[in-house]
């Protein structure tokens, strides 16, 4: 494999083959809440933006990411709390290529969808 020029947010092609199984199994077996968002977000149902879900962004998987929007959505469960250093990094680090970032908790997504999803409709406005 040739290695290409590198875009700043995009994946190295070595950070890409380590990656790329972990966010395939991510997909495959989503946790309840990133299920219900991402039906509620895929085929472009929410302002007509196209999201994709376990993306890469350099060396971390996104939950969610819209690239119109530069828009990436985060739904945080109970390992989140016990990392919150390593998720401010991670912030930090998408905020500084120009990425906004929503973070929702999983009870957010499954008891209050509308809620969420007006939250993400008005981000994609901000666009």
């Amino acid at each position: 494999m040739t290695d290409q020029p590198h875009k700043p947010f995009h994946s190295t092609p070595k950070q890409w083959r380590q990656l790329k199984p972990v966010a395939r199994g991510m997909r495959h077996e989503p946790t309840p809440a990133e299920e219900v968002l991402w039906q509620a977000l895929r085929n472009r149902k929410v302002a007509g933006a196209k999201f994709r879900r376990q993306f890469t962004i350099d060396r971390f998987i996104v939950d969610f990411y819209c690239a119109e929007a530069k828009l990436v959505i985060e739904v945080d469960g109970e390992i989140h709390r016990q990392q919150e250093a390593e998720d401010q990094v991670r912030q930090t680090f998408l905020e500084s290529q120009g990425f906004r970032v929503l973070r929702f908790e999983n009870e957010e997504v499954l008891k209050r969808i509308d809620t969420v999803l007006t939250h993400i409709g008005a981000a994609l406005q901000q666009s």
